[in-house]
């Protein structure tokens, strides 16, 4: 059972097809070319940055498009497919990927004209991927599929299987590209996979549920939110061994409401902000020390959290609460809250 479900949400399936599916504004709206990635959009043009920060909300099947140019006004609800939840841009941010769990596929969004240009098939239920490091392929955690599937971008073919432990959700290689790290919410383990054979070496065990990942700014460190732990688990990366473990505990909360899941590490270096779901905080955490600097009021149950380039503000995803709170990083007190669409996933920035 997934989180979402556990909180009362359920979400319907529906299938799609098993290739990738682009539309052009060249061509008329109703058509639907079955084109490669390269063959659409070659040669790639060198979009300037927006500035909008784009929220993916599960149960609207829509990515709020936000600009903090035009005081955090929305500019677009991007229909997408059914439960959109994690987003990566590709090399140049000419497009926006949404893993769309409910349709088990990634739709890609043309940045441009803010509109679903293509799709792509996954197997069941993706939730959280990245790009890989040649930045040709995704890998994908599955959760309804207990793998991480690797695909190519281009022609969305299925390029290899890494089995893992149930319910797989987060993923992050290190600095140096060799290995993936998966995170097993069922099983409360880390798999370590080497990304030349995609056979995993390791199976390194944490606490319970965990859930997403961040570096270090040096690569040296892994940190792990384990939601039903609520602690982070802190793993060298040089022996895959356990280090530490991290506690929080807001003023005010139980032990029990302490849900950490979303992790990211400030554009210094310098802060690790993980998001403590039901405690309704977001922790400031410094990496050296391990200590935590800070607590942050903010919405119900925060999710995913992101940093401007800047780093004078954080966009934070308040899952139960359908909307974002910003979070002045050196008052270190959220200043407001922009209502998004239902059950905010994930946020990025297009800077």
């Amino acid at each position: 059972m997934t989180s979402s479900e556990r909180a009362g949400f359920r979400f319907g399936r529906r299938s799609c097809p098993t290739e990738i599916r682009w539309t052009h504004p060249l061509f008329p709206r109703r058509l639907i070319f079955v084109l490669s990635l390269a063959a659409v959009f070659a040669p790639t043009p060198l979009w300037a940055r927006t500035g909008y920060v784009f929220i993916s909300n599960e149960r609207s099947n829509t990515v709020t498009v936000i600009d903090p140019k035009k005081d955090d006004a929305i500019v677009k609800q991007v229909q997408t497919d059914w439960r959109p939840r994690d987003m990566h841009f590709n090399a140049d941010h000419s497009l926006l990927y949404v893993a769309c769990g409910d349709s088990d596929e990634i739709d890609a969004i043309d940045v441009a004209r803010l509109a679903v240009a293509g799709r792509i098939h996954t197997g069941r239920s993706p939730e959280i991927f990245l790009i890989g490091p040649d930045g040709k392929t995704f890998y994908v955690s599955e959760e309804e599929s207990a793998i991480v599937r690797q695909i190519d971008m281009n022609t969305g073919e299925t390029l290899r299987q890494i089995a893992t432990g149930p319910e797989p959700e987060g993923v992050i290689v290190n600095r140096d590209a060799t290995k993936l790290y998966i995170a097993s919410e069922v099983a409360d383990m880390v798999h370590v996979a080497d990304l030349k054979t995609g056979k995993v070496v390791k199976n390194i065990l944490v606490d319970s549920r965990p859930r997403r990942f961040a570096l270090t700014a040096d690569g040296k460190e892994l940190w792990v939110s384990n939601e039903l732990a609520g602690e982070v688990t802190v793993i060298d990366t040089a022996t895959d061994a356990v280090k530490t473990t991290i506690d929080f505990l807001p003023p005010g909360m139980r032990t029990v409401d302490v849900t950490p899941v979303g992790i990211t590490l400030s554009h210094d270096g310098k802060t690790m902000y993980v998001t403590l779901g039901h405690a309704n905080h977001v922790a400031f955490v410094d990496p050296a020390t391990k200590k935590v600097e800070a607590y942050v009021l903010v919405g119900s149950r925060p999710w995913s959290v992101t940093e401007t380039a800047d780093g004078r503000w954080l966009y934070v995803a308040d899952g139960l609460s359908d909307d974002v709170s910003v979070v002045d990083v050196a008052a270190r007190k959220a200043v407001r809250s922009l209502a998004t669409g239902r059950v905010p996933h994930t946020v990025v920035i297009d800077e």
